[in-house]
């Protein structure tokens, strides 16, 4: 049997969805029978451009036929050839509606996957992107109460914005997945994310925002009596003291060791800053208590 011409097939299945003065509506069951054969066909083809609107066009067939499941499938059909040709809109927008229509049909899981496809996809090209569909389909996850299943997106996204050097953004990530594992009692992810935010402002120099962080983070019990509340208080007392030494071996530790493995590159990087002006100023505050009667 010969193999049918997949740009013949397009221009049937196009006619079958026009109406004219001898068709009053539009055939898309049988449209997109065409359409899903045309898009199989040029894809084995490898010719990815007509494979892409041919997914696009199956998809809106489906969507026509009211089946979003089905028209969710060819839509990430069509977003994975957007990636091999690099049209990263497309990758995006493809993708996130994708997303819509998995949830259309009432299916948290794959429209949080089909999020974290784009993110994946997205992170060299379009970082900030990227994170913010990491950050989406940890929501969805979360809504739908699956907060252990949302933990790698978290570390994904902070790991894209460490390269995108917005430290803070990546503590924040990592405090969320504290918080989530929280909620599912996932108390040694918890312990690690919250020495990791640690870690990160210290990354930064920020050394007050890093001791802010760990004392929000010690009202916490399971984190106060961790492996990891004892590495974060001898690694800010380390710095305290401009103890240069010691911070170099806290970070060498095992418990620092079994972290993440980009909050590991971070903290065998530490100090980055000038931590002898920190002794000096914690020395001044020791040397000058309150006058009581100097309210200026």
């Amino acid at each position: 049997m010969p193999v049918s011409d997949p740009n013949k097939l397009i221009t049937k299945a196009d006619k079958l969805t026009k109406l004219s003065l001898t068709r009053w509506s539009a055939d898309w069951r049988n449209a997109t029978l065409l359409y899903e054969e045309a898009a199989s066909l040029f894809r084995v083809a490898k010719k990815n451009e007509k494979a892409k609107e041919a997914f696009e066009k199956a998809s809106k067939g489906q969507e026509m036929l009211s089946s979003p499941w089905d028209a969710a499938k060819h839509m990430e059909s069509a977003a994975a050839l957007a990636k091999e040709l690099g049209n990263w809109n497309e990758v995006t927008d493809f993708y996130r509606r994708a997303s819509e229509l998995y949830m259309e049909c009432g299916r948290p899981q794959p429209a949080s996957d089909a999020l974290a496809k784009a993110a994946r996809a997205l992170e060299d090209a379009m970082p900030e992107a990227a994170v913010q569909m990491y950050n989406d389909a940890s929501a969805i996850l979360e809504e739908d109460g699956k907060e252990q299943m949302a933990f790698d997106l978290y570390r994904a996204a902070t790991s894209v914005y460490v390269k995108l050097e917005k430290y803070s953004d990546a503590a924040s990530s990592l405090l969320q997945l504290g918080l989530a594992a929280d909620k599912c009692n996932a108390t040694n992810s918890q312990c690690k994310a919250y020495l990791g935010a640690i870690i990160v402002y210290l990354y930064a120099h920020d050394v007050k925002q890093a001791e802010k962080c760990y004392n929000d983070c010690s009202q916490v019990d399971a984190f106060l009596r961790s492996d990891q509340n004892r590495c974060a208080s001898k690694l800010l007392s380390a710095y305290t003291e401009g103890d240069i030494e010691e911070i170099k071996r806290v970070v060498q530790s095992s418990t620092v060791s079994n972290l993440d493995h980009v909050v590991i590159k971070l903290a065998r990087k530490l100090p980055t800053g000038d931590v002898s002006a920190l002794k000096t100023d914690a020395g001044k505050e020791e040397e000058e208590p309150l006058d009581e009667n100097d309210l200026t």
